[in-house]
């Protein structure tokens, strides 16, 4: 039987991880290992100052105190596969809350994904965005939408094969709208997020001041061909961006090339 890893940044017992597990059962089996808390916007990073516990919820079912959704893919990796085994499928997920444009540097749930690629296994980072806020979806949606898109193309990786080359993974983002209002699935490019500054600053009981980081709304600039995953979502479809860790800009490569050996 084919095996799927899952993991998310929201924490073990988010609902869209339930979710998840819950839609992928019929055709897999499940191992997941997820941070045993809430890691947002953590990015792709791997907790080297402290050791790190690997804890059992259930039968194929663990959270890892205080990790990251990198720790937990590179731990279940290296400890919950037999050497030459590797699950065939990694999806980290469902989070709360879109992963698009430049947010993907900042997201725990597309770095699940990285890391599985890094290990040469399939994966997919898949986000439900929120129409206003999130508080909705937390409590009321029912994921049809996300489920189906997440099944589908479950099933079409492991009957055929990843269309993606080596280090690239899906990154999927499902509309805030019911599933018949779906006009379908367009595949997209990262858009380009605008950041506002979103601080505030507060004092506690002792007169001692912190800060606190707001959520940004997702505004973004318009790309001339109307294909970014912003775009695609406004337009009420699922959004689907190949994703590759390369981050060199080949395009700049002679011209700093040039502007190096300038004065020389």
């Amino acid at each position: 039987m084919k095996q799927i890893l899952l993991t998310n940044d929201d924490g073990f017992d988010a609902i869209g991880l339930k979710v998840l597990i819950d839609a992928l059962k019929p055709i897999a089996k499940i191992i997941v290992v997820a941070p045993a808390r809430n890691k947002s916007a953590c990015g792709h990073s791997l907790t080297l100052d402290k050791p790190l516990r690997l804890d059992s919820v259930n039968d194929d079912y663990y959270k890892i105190d205080d990790g990251t959704p990198t720790d937990c893919i590179f731990i279940s990796l290296n400890n919950l596969f037999k050497e030459g085994y590797k699950p065939d499928l990694v999806i980290s997920g469902i989070n709360i809350g879109a992963n698009m444009g430049e947010d993907l540097t900042y997201s725990g749930t597309a770095a699940g994904a990285m890391e599985a690629v890094l290990h040469g296994i399939p994966a997919i980072a898949i986000s439900q965005v929120c129409k206003d806020n999130c508080h909705d979806i937390k409590n009321a949606w029912d994921f049809a939408l996300a489920k189906k898109t997440i099944v589908d193309l479950a099933k079409k990786i492991l009957d055929n094969e990843f269309p993606l080359s080596k280090r690239k993974f899906l990154n999927v983002n499902i509309p805030p709208i019911q599933i018949e209002e779906c006009k379908g699935i367009k595949v997209t490019k990262a858009g380009y997020r605008e950041y506002g500054n979103d601080t505030h600053r507060h004092h506690n009981p002792r007169g001692e001041e912190f800060y606190w980081i707001g959520l940004h709304p997702l505004i973004w600039q318009e790309s001339e061909d109307k294909n970014c995953d912003f775009e695609a979502i406004k337009a009420n479809y699922v959004s689907i961006t190949p994703i590759m860790l390369d981050l060199t800009s080949y395009d700049d490569i002679d011209k700093l090339n040039t502007w190096i050996k300038e004065g020389e």
